[in-house]
């Protein structure tokens, strides 16, 4: 599983959400200041809406992967699948809470949601953000992505690799490493 060391010592590790880790992807969603909440929605929402938002967002055509500091997810990425599109389409979001900004954890989940799309044979890789979002900006850059700005918001197209072998190994072992970890930290109902 990668794993980020931040300058205060807090080692955060990245995987795949499941449906059994909505309630800590909400609740990151609940504790984006305004100015990180208004960057990842794209305006200003309520609780209300993320409550609705996260109740719909596991499903076939998404996939979210979560930056955890300790049992708390701090970051997240999705992958949205634009199913019926042609050719393959995706959309891709992002969330850090402040305090994990500017550590690298966005590009270590763009990284990842960039394989997922290759692995599943998307062609073009879309983000939203609003003009203003600098970091959103240069992480899109970064990744060789086309930036194309209109009425202050700017769409960044990346078109990913073709899937290979390696993609493939790449994406299983980081799930096969998640899985074994969440295994090894699970502790059945009465036992302490």
């Amino acid at each position: 599983m990668p794993t980020i060391r931040l300058p205060d010592t807090n080692e955060v590790t990245v995987r795949r959400l499941w449906p059994t880790d909505m309630t800590l992807y909400r609740e990151h969603l609940l504790r984006l200041d305004p100015i990180s909440r208004h960057s990842r929605f794209g305006g200003g929402v309520s609780d209300a809406y993320i409550d609705d938002y996260v109740h719909t967002s596991l499903r076939l055509d998404t996939l979210i992967y979560g930056a955890f500091s300790g049992s708390k997810v701090v970051a997240a990425g999705e992958l949205r699948i634009l199913f019926g599109a042609w050719p393959p389409t995706a959309e891709t979001a992002f969330s850090v809470e402040e305090p994990y900004q500017d550590h690298g954890l966005g590009d270590l989940l763009l990284t990842k949601i960039i394989t997922a799309a290759r692995n599943r044979g998307i062609v073009t890789l879309s983000m939203q953000c609003l003009s203003h979002n600098q970091r959103m900006r240069h992480l899109a850059q970064k990744h060789r992505a086309e930036l194309k700005t209109t009425d202050g918001e700017t769409e960044a197209r990346l078109e990913p690799a073709a899937f290979n072998p390696l993609s493939y190994m790449e994406e299983w072992m980081n799930e096969a490493d998640s899985t074994l970890s969440r295994m090894l930290l699970w502790k059945p109902s009465g036992l302490n």
